[in-house]
């Protein structure tokens, strides 16, 4: 897909070659940098706070926004969708919203500390127990593992869909099924994969979704995702002020209220309406093929380099897309190098940036074998070319 942005917006491609879209997708398209300029600079008022027009064109976009957010989940009921201030927080507003004490969890080594991180803090303080199943060398986990991993106690199963280490898509559906079978509840975080992978509450079986705007949804930071089945009610990590039933002293019963608490970032939540719009109008189908083959041609050259390891289910998978259950992300390591060391001289030698290290997933490294250091990550946008492909070809190429 060719660059919309105008070199006004995006450095000369010698300079930078961006292709750490898991981190935080780069460029936005333009009319997402437009609306979310136009909020700040027009609008320029709170929504939900005041009858005045400006106050009501604000209101107008969170609405708006959690219309189209709805659809995008596969057309399930706005009034549940939540705007949490990005996508960690609103795991952690599902996570200490939900659970009690003793219950039991079971989450997966593939899923992101932003999971992992508040189950551990409510396991260590004995609240919870956690039980982490393991995954694969590709980052997939099996099904029947968390099957074997069920007690009488569990109450939720949860799990990344996307690996943002490997790019592994897992099986959502099957999980979500297992924990429904036996009364549970299941957790999705879609951070890798709603914008570029379908992800609908009944087609993943999903009882909650949160995911962040800034990654594959091609919107601004500052706001993110949040949705929950009718019935499963949260107890509100943050209290406040939500602009109704402001007499009283107890947070409202509706869920958009109880979940909402505080001033919305207006300029995110227009940046992330048009983000979906953008979205719509390329069809997330077309932009994911397009991140899965750049990956995959990635993969495949970066591997035939010698002393080259590439990481993940692109190891094994030589489809000239990827295939269906990788997204367009693929990591590796580089013999004699730290994976730090590898991403500064691709920067230094062809003005590629990517991401080293352990990517805010702590356990999944043990799995493949990467616990000395990490890896380096490269992930492919809809704004990438196969000119990136060449480039860190290239430069891994003089490093061997």
């Amino acid at each position: 897909m060719a660059d919309p942005t105008g070199s006004e917006q995006r450095l000369p491609a010698a300079v930078r070659r961006y292709l750490d879209n898991a981190a935080t997708s780069w460029p936005k398209p333009p009319e997402v940098v437009a609306a979310w300029e136009h909020a700040g600079r027009v609008i320029g008022a709170a929504a939900g706070r005041a009858t005045y027009r400006e106050a009501i064109e604000a209101d107008a976009i969170r609405t708006r926004c959690r219309a189209a957010v709805a659809r995008l989940l596969g057309d399930v009921d706005p009034q549940r969708v939540a705007f949490p201030a990005g996508g960690t927080l609103g795991l952690n507003m599902a996570i200490h919203g939900l659970l009690g004490a003793g219950d039991h969890v079971i989450a997966t080594a593939a899923d992101h500390n932003a999971t992992l991180r508040p189950l551990t803090w409510l396991a260590d303080r004995g609240v919870i127990e956690l039980s982490i199943v393991p995954c694969d060398g590709a980052g997939r986990v099996d099904p029947d593992t968390v099957v074997r991993s069920w007690r009488p106690a569990t109450r939720l199963v949860t799990c990344s869909h996307a690996s943002n280490v490997t790019g592994a898509v897992q099986d959502a559906q099957a999980l979500g099924r297992i924990a429904h079978d036996r009364d549970g509840l299941f957790l999705l975080d879609a951070a890798q994969s709603l914008g570029q992978i379908a992800c609908t509450a009944d087609g993943c079986d999903a009882d909650l979704i949160v995911a962040p705007s800034h990654k594959w949804l091609l919107g601004p930071a500052g706001t993110g995702i949040l949705w929950a089945r009718p019935g499963i009610d949260l107890d509100p990590l943050i209290q406040g002020g939500t602009g109704s039933a402001s007499d009283s002293l107890a947070m409202p019963d509706q869920f958009t209220d109880r979940m909402e608490a505080g001033t919305p970032d207006l300029p995110a939540l227009a940046g992330l309406l048009a983000a979906i719009g953008w979205l719509a109008s390329q069809s997330i189908d077309t932009i994911g093929q397009h991140g899965r083959r750049l990956a995959a041609a990635a993969a495949a050259r970066l591997g035939d380099i010698g002393g080259v390891r590439v990481i993940g289910p692109h190891a094994v998978s030589h489809d000239a897309d990827g295939g269906e259950g990788i997204a367009g992300i693929v990591s590796f390591t580089v013999e004699g190098y730290d994976p730090a060391e590898v991403a500064v001289l691709l920067e230094q030698l062809a003005g590629v940036q990517v991401r080293s290290g352990f990517h805010c997933a702590a356990c999944i490294h043990a799995q493949l074998g990467t616990q000395s250091g990490g890896t380096v990550r490269a992930s492919f946008g809809p704004f990438n070319t196969d000119d990136d492909i060449d480039a860190i070809v290239a430069a891994v190429q003089k490093l061997r």
